[in-house]
């Protein structure tokens, strides 16, 4: 059985984007090879429209890229993708299907079946899963900034109890954290 991850990067008053939609307080320059191991035992991603379009731009050719870069590129084009939107009408990188609704149970079949972990991101998109007791981890990078308002890492009425892994502080003043949900079993981090 495969983990559900919920991977994301939040302010410390707890949002990805500020009310502009914003991000670009996030640093990824001491963090990117550390996401890029992240992502490595990853064998489908979840995601939903707005960050599937922002993560679009890593379907190019991997030799477009820096070669700092190119090893996340490559992880990130290996696993299938499933976009969830309303809108959307067809995918615009390889290996990705778009799904007008959220299906809890088919979800649920994908965790008991995949030989790989899943990932999912977008704030909206995981806060469905967490509300559906569907997610096992929720690794957050704790960025150094208050942006006082925008989009929440997570729903505002969810209430879970997790249990802290592994913290690890980068020079930047970004701090990982990797919470298990209560509740939920957890095995080991898969190594590719």
């Amino acid at each position: 059985m495969s983990k559900l991850i919920y991977m994301t990067n939040a302010s410390l008053d707890g949002y990805i984007e500020d009310e502009t939609g914003a991000f670009d307080w996030v640093d990824p320059d001491q963090v990117f090879t550390f996401i890029t191991e992240l992502l490595r035992p990853i064998g489908t991603l979840l995601l939903g429209r707005r960050l599937y379009e922002t993560m679009a731009y890593w379907d190019a050719p991997v030799e477009d890229y820096p070669p700092e870069h190119r090893d996340f590129a490559r992880l990130w084009q290996k696993p299938e993708r499933i976009v969830y939107s309303r809108t959307l009408t067809g995918a615009t990188t390889r290996n990705t299907r778009i799904e007008r609704d959220f299906d809890v149970e088919a979800i649920r079949k994908l965790e008991r079946e995949s030989e790989h972990d899943i990932s999912i991101g977008g704030a909206e998109l995981a806060g469905l899963a967490l509300e559906a007791d569907l997610v096992d981890e929720c690794h957050l990078f704790l960025n150094p900034v208050i942006v006082g308002g925008g989009k929440p890492a997570f729903p505002a009425a969810l209430r879970r109890n997790l249990e802290l892994l592994e913290t690890r502080r980068f020079g930047n003043g970004v701090i990982h954290m990797r919470f298990r949900i209560r509740g939920r079993v957890v095995l080991p981090p898969r190594r590719a």
